[in-house]
């Protein structure tokens, strides 16, 4: 198991706490993709596969403004 410091998390963001919220988000889309597509050799947890690929600037994201609900 990779222990990732909150440094780590929060160099290609903001902030620490987007930085997880970008990684598991990153981790939910993983896990929809089918077993047949992962590569060979890549047996690690879904959540370390998505932070070694957020810290090492591999996932691009953006944010999008919450839409206001009209009642």
């Amino acid at each position: 198991m990779r222990v990732f410091t909150p440094d780590e998390v929060s160099t290609g963001t903001d902030s620490k706490y987007l930085g997880v919220l970008v990684a598991a988000k990153y981790a939910r889309e993983l896990n929809l993709l089918p077993r047949e597509v992962m590569p060979l050799g890549m047996e690690k947890k879904l959540t370390t596969r998505a932070l070694e690929a957020l810290t090492s600037s591999q996932i691009e994201f953006r944010l999008v403004k919450r839409r206001r609900r009209e009642d």
